[in-house]
C-alpha cells in the first residue's frame, strides 16, 4: 500500500474569521485510491489548503433511503465495507472519528417538516465517506456524519437540500458530496484497469460537465438526461452524479463557478472533483 505524507496535527483549524468553508464535490473512488500515490496527494494537498474543519457532513453515492437518514453520531463510528474483491487489509481498517451528535442534531432542526430524518444508531461510514476522508484527514480527528441520498433522484430536491444545508458552512463544517464523474463500471475493459485508457463516453460527458460547472450552468447540469452526451454509458444508474447537487445546492451563489481541485481520470473513469464559493 503507497504511503501517505505524514500529516500536521498542527493544521491551522477553522475560525469565524475565515468565512463559510466551501462545500466540495469529489469523485471518491474504491479502496484502490489507497494505491495511488498521486491521487492520495491530491485529496490530502486539497484537505490541507483549507483550515481544518470544525465538522464534515458527507453525503455519499453508496447510501440510497427514504426518509433521509443519518448515521451513527457517536465517537468511533463503524465503518461499512461495502465492496468485494480487495486485499483483506481494506475490511481490517478503522476511522475511529470524534462524536457528531451535535451536527446530527443541527442537520435534522435544518429540513423541513415534510422531509423527515431517521437518525440511525449503528449505521457506520460507507467507503464512499471514509476512503476518501480517511486521505484526507488520516488523524480522524475531525467529527463526521452521513446522511443518505433519496431513493428518487430529482436534482431540484438535492439543490433544496443542499441550501438548507448552507448555514451549517458558516460554524466551519464542510459539506462533501461523494461520487463520481463517471462511473460507468459496467462498461470498463482490461484497458482501462490496466492501461486507465479513457474510453470516449468518459472523456465526452466529463467535457459537458466541466463546460457546465465553468459557467456555473445548473440548469444544463440538472438537465442531464436531455443535454448530457454518452449518459448511459458514463452513468448508467445515477447515483454517483447526484450528490453534485447537494454541494451546488450548499454553494453561496445560486449559479456558483466552481473552482476544480482534481482532474484526470481513473481506470478510465474521470476524478473531476471541485469547491464552490
Amino acid at each position: 500500500m503507497t504511503e501517505q505524507a505524514p500529516a500536521s496535527r498542527d493544521q491551522r483549524r477553522w475560525t469565524p474569521a475565515d468565512g463559510p468553508m466551501p462545500a466540495l464535490y469529489l469523485s471518491h473512488g474504491s479502496p484502490a485510491l489507497f494505491e495511488d500515490a498521486l491521487w492520495m496527494r491530491e485529496l490530502f494537498g486539497w484537505a490541507q489548503a483549507l483550515p481544518k474543519p470544525t465538522a464534515i457532513l458527507i453525503v455519499s453515492a453508496h447510501w440510497e433511503s427514504a426518509p433521509l437518514a443519518l448515521s451513527a453520531s457517536g465517537a468511533g463510528t463503524p465503518l461499512v465495507y461495502d465492496f468485494g474483491g480487495f486485499a483483506r487489509r481494506y475490511f481490517e481498517m478503522t476511522y475511529a472519528t470524534p462524536d457528531a451528535g451535535a451536527l446530527a442534531a443541527k442537520v435534522a432542526a435544518l429540513m423541513p417538516d415534510d422531509e423527515p430524518v431517521h437518525q440511525h444508531t449503528r449505521r457506520g461510514l460507507d467507503h464512499g465517506a471514509w476512503v476518501p476522508l480517511k486521505t484526507m484527514y488520516p488523524y480522524a480527528d475531525v467529527p463526521v456524519l452521513q446522511m443518505s441520498l433519496p431513493t428518487v433522484h430529482a436534482p431540484a430536491r438535492l439543490i433544496d437540500i443542499g441550501r438548507r444545508l448552507r448555514a451549517l458552512r458558516e460554524e466551519g463544517v464542510l459539506v462533501v458530496g461523494s461520487g463520481f464523474m463517471t462511473h460507468g463500471v459496467p462498461f470498463l475493459t482490461r484497458d482501462q484497469f490496466v492501461h486507465n485508457v479513457v474510453p470516449s463516453w468518459s472523456a465526452e460527458f466529463d467535457a459537458w460537465a466541466a463546460d457546465a460547472l465553468s459557467r456555473g450552468d445548473v440548469e444544463t447540469l440538472a438537465d442531464y438526461r436531455g443535454k448530457a452526451p454518452a449518459l448511459h454509458y458514463a452513468h448508467p444508474t445515477t447515483e454517483h452524479y447526484m450528490p453534485l447537487f447537494v454541494t451546488l445546492g450548499a454553494a453561496a451563489d445560486p449559479e456558483p463557478t466552481v473552482r476544480t481541485m482534481i482532474e484526470g481520470y481513473r481506470f478510465g473513469l474521470s476524478k473531476r472533483s471541485f469547491q464552490t464559493p
